[in-house]
């Protein structure tokens, strides 16, 4: 079992490092701290120094801005080979936050970068140049195909998913909340990859 440390904004965080690959969770929602911070999702510029510029869900970014500081040293330790970034629900949020900062902040690693976002919102607003959607290529949401949360916040309001998205499960199997729970996820998972396997 995972032991995450709190910080700030109720954010919740691990690290565990296996050899060379330092491998980051990030917690589900675990409190009213929490769901206030998911329903504030009006779009922020988030910023790198050298003044590049885009905008996302400003929730996820408040919690991900607490977690940074506490784990940046890790990231930038260079005896690091690989780094694997997960997260489920709201940590999936804060995975897709998270995933960019190691791109961004370790170019030797990009082609060994991968980050697996279960039950994801959508978390980028607006139009993605290739370039920045380039930043997530090695990044998979894992979407049970009926979960109300990974329809969230709404296209219609400019919301976006980035990396490859891998739709699991059957529509109609479930209501759209059974969707998300993460037992249901896991049991379709499952299904996924004995189909696979079978092929």
């Amino acid at each position: 079992e995972i032991s995450y440390t709190q910080v700030e904004n109720s954010a919740d965080y691990a690290l565990e490092r296996i050899e060379n690959t330092l491998y980051i969770y990030l917690e589900c929602s675990n409190g009213e701290t929490d769901w206030l911070n998911n329903f504030d999702f009006p779009a922020k510029a988030y910023s790198h120094f050298d003044g590049g510029v885009w905008l996302c869900h400003r929730g996820f970014m408040r919690v991900f801005k607490s977690i940074e500081k506490y784990i940046s040293a890790s990231i930038l330790d260079e005896s690091i080979e690989k780094i694997v970034v997960v997260g489920y629900s709201h940590g999936a949020g804060v995975a897709i936050l998270c995933h960019e900062y190691v791109w961004y902040n370790r170019p030797d690693l990009r082609s060994k970068i991968e980050g697996y976002a279960f039950a994801s919102p959508r978390v980028i607003w607006g139009y993605l140049s290739r370039n920045l959607a380039n930043r997530w290529e090695n990044m998979t949401v894992v979407r049970n195909i009926d979960d109300i949360v990974t329809h969230l916040p709404p296209k219609i309001l400019g919301f976006t998913h980035v990396g490859k998205m891998l739709e699991i499960g059957k529509r109609g199997k479930y209501s759209s909340i059974d969707a998300h729970r993460p037992e249901n996820i896991m049991r379709e998972l499952l299904e996924y990859e004995k189909r696979e396997i079978e092929r």
